[in-house]
């Protein structure tokens, strides 16, 4: 340990004197450890941070939001604006570069999440829908050589029709030696599409390897599906991302849940490689070992990071590992070379399913240390005490649920997930500092109704799209609120949204004739519904759900006592929270005296060497906040002008540190934004 910390404080030294020093990848560094040696900006001095420029984009629009964590190479800063605009700043100004549009300047039909873009050589790599494009890194311009005049179409490749296939990249690839490795967003309802993790040639976009994540007959873990899943299932998606060991040429990559999420009476068995941490030969895509977090999932509790690569202390000696946080609160630990967990791991019993076709795993493993860093119960005693009007309409409402407990299948009389489909720990994933050992998490603390309803009117709003939207058509985490849609977007791009799909959402053409798809575009435009007319639907289930709803008060607060949101600092050497506090605060409630509530927070922290931890993150407060890493003390805080929904980066230009972050906002109805705000020192 003291020899490491030596060898990093000599690293500061000399980052720090630097005249430049780039935030090359998204995460930071090959570990996606989300750490920096730079030192100009320090606990003495954090007070003295000024906003150096921004950059508004002018793109926000109806729930919007912009998660992109900027890359910044030889003084360029390159990230995407809320309609997936890419573009390249001056990194000391913010001065406008270039823009390229991938939709060729028509309106988006949906909004977009994107985590960012990947720069390697010449060129800047990112998706847009279903194509990954290759841009020239100095003037914007697709590179012709690249796929078919500068995009390769993702949907072909995956072993089913291309026009059955929805398929996109809500993370970028990482770059090993000459291919880019990718996983994808794929739709959550049915019907599905594999979520394969891909390998693509930099240079000329051609294919060099795929991994089935739902494995075809003969590869490992076919038998935890019915027999041809492979043809028609859909999920065990890398959405998180992946990270790669350089050094010794692993992927590792964080799956989700297989589709459709809640009821899994199409996909019977184990699921493997769904919510699986795969180590896969970088060179081959051939697994090496693999992880299964949650057996055959019903929660929607997807892996929600790429992997962390990081060295902690095992008998006085450093153990190069891999750590992976979850949505339920869990960090595992693994050797990366064996895949051996540092922390012993118990399976235990979970509850059987009540449910008609369904067959839920009766075991889940539980990893007993560290402690999880998320609530997973949910009592009576935890309801609200805010106002006694609160508590009641709570204590009624969870009444209504007979939830038993973490792992309690979804059912028809309703279930309240806890810790929350947005965890417990999401996308931004965690800071690893390796000085310390510590690991630093931000996480959620909202639980969400969840109801199974039995498919019996077959209305096409109801078969098809409910699911997502919620019988109300006001959204969920899964999709937005198709409330006045037709009053935003005219019918014809509605209709092609359907048959096309986009984001997360499938492709209905194989699904929907014509008529069907005429129908439903009423429907949602006028409210009136008619009878469905595309005759039999080869993925339909007997149950869809309602729509996923926070568990809320009557005044729109969550309905148990806070913090509603944490900030975690987990030491991988002892197996414990070193220090844990509430992260996040309303407004309104702050101005009532009821302050540091915590709050739902998406996007992720840096950890600087000498003592910073800098993360925005907060829904509703809008703050950007620095803290000291080894306290949680806070130390400085700015408003930003929408929520920094985002993993912030930090980078050198010309003798002078930044901090650079997204203000994207949108979750959850927080005000949507578009600006890119970066803070240094005073000269």
């Amino acid at each position: 340990m003291i020899r490491r910390f030596a060898l990093a404080l000599l690293s500061v030294g000399s980052v720090a004197h630097a005249q430049s020093a780039d935030w090359p990848v998204f995460g930071g560094n090959a570990n996606n450890s989300h750490y920096s040696t730079l030192g100009q900006i320090t606990p003495a001095n954090v007070k003295q941070l000024r906003v150096a420029w921004r950059y508004d984009t002018h793109q926000e629009f109806k729930d919007s939001e912009m998660q992109a964590n900027p890359i910044v190479v030889d003084g360029v800063l390159y990230a995407e604006t809320p309609k997936l605009h890419v573009f390249a700043l001056d990194a000391a100004s913010g001065r406008l570069l270039w823009s390229f549009d991938p939709n060729g300047g028509k309106p988006p039909l949906s909004r977009f999440r994107h985590r960012g873009v990947v720069v390697t050589g010449d060129r800047v790599l990112f998706t847009y829908r279903n194509k990954l494009w290759a841009l020239d890194k100095k003037s914007g311009l697709p590179i012709q050589s690249f796929g078919d005049s500068g995009s390769v179409d993702m949907r072909a490749g995956l072993d089913r029709p291309v026009a059955g296939v929805t398929v996109s990249a809500s993370t970028p690839g990482v770059v090993y030696e000459d291919m880019l490795i990718i996983g994808s967003t794929v739709s959550e309802t049915l019907p599905g599409s594999p979520g394969d993790i891909r390998a693509y040639d930099i240079k000329t976009g051609a294919l060099r390897w795929s991994f089935h994540t739902i494995p075809h007959p003969g590869e490992l873990g076919y038998e935890t599906w019915p027999p041809d899943a492979w043809k028609v299932n859909g999920g065990a998606n890398a959405w998180s991302g992946v990270t790669v060991d350089q050094k010794r040429g692993i992927v590792f990559a964080a799956t989700g849940s297989a589709s459709f999420d809640f009821y899994g009476a199409n996909r019977l068995g184990d699921d493997l490689f769904a919510n699986t941490l795969l180590a896969i030969d970088a060179h081959t895509g051939k697994r090496i070992w693999h992880f299964q977090g949650v057996k055959h999932d019903l929660w929607d509790w997807d892996f929600p990071a790429a992997p962390t690569l990081v060295t902690v202390q095992r008998d006085g000696h450093d153990v190069d590992a891999v750590a992976q946080i979850t949505k339920t609160g869990f960090v595992y630990v693994f050797d990366r070379a064996t895949g051996k967990s540092l922390f012993p791991i118990q399976y235990r019993g979970v509850y059987a399913s009540p449910t008609d076709g369904e067959r839920a795993s009766l075991s889940q493993p539980y990893p007993l240390s560290p402690p999880p860093f998320a609530r997973q119960s949910l009592t009576e005693k935890d309801l609200t005490t805010r106002t006694p009007k609160a508590h009641a309409a709570a204590l009624k409402q969870f009444r209504e649920y007979a939830t038993r407990g973490m792992y309690d299948p979804p059912n028809t009389k309703g279930t309240i997930i806890f810790p929350g489909v947005d965890g417990g720990g999401e996308w931004g994933g965690p800071a690893f500092d390796p000085t310390t050992g510590l690991l630093y998490v931000n996480s959620n603390e909202m639980p969400w109704f969840h109801k199974l309803v039995e498919r019996n009117d077959r209305s096409l709003y109801g078969s098809n799209c409910a699911t997502c939207h919620g019988d109300t058509m006001k959204g969920s985490p899964a999709a937005p609120s198709l409330v006045g849609v037709g009053d935003r977007h005219p019918r014809a791009d509605i209709a092609k949204i359907i048959r096309e799909g986009g984001g997360r959402m499938p492709g209905f053409s194989q699904v929907l004739d014509n008529g069907a798809v005429n129908d439903l575009v009423n429907f949602l435009i006028t409210g009136h519904d008619v009878a469905e007319s595309a005759g039999t639907n080869p993925n339909y289930q007997k149950y869809r759900d309602t729509g996923l709803e926070i568990f809320l008060d009557p005044d729109g607060y969550p309905a148990i006592k806070p913090p509603w949101g944490t900030l975690n600092a987990i030491d991988l050497n002892a197996g414990t929270i070193r220090w844990k506090i509430p992260f996040g605060e309303y407004p309104a409630l702050a101005a009532k005296g009821l302050k540091n509530t915590g709050t739902d927070n998406y996007g992720g922290a840096i950890v600087t060497e000498n003592g910073l931890l800098i993360i925005g993150a907060t829904t509703y407060d809008n703050k950007f906040h620095i803290f000291d890493k080894l306290t949680g003390k806070l130390l400085w805080e700015f408003t930003l002008p929408a929520a920094g929904n985002a993993t912030p980066s930090t980078y050198m230009v010309n003798g002078k540190q930044y901090i650079v972050i997204g203000c994207g906002g949108g979750k959850n109805g927080a005000k949507s934004g578009g600006t890119y705000v970066a803070f240094a020192l005073p000269e």
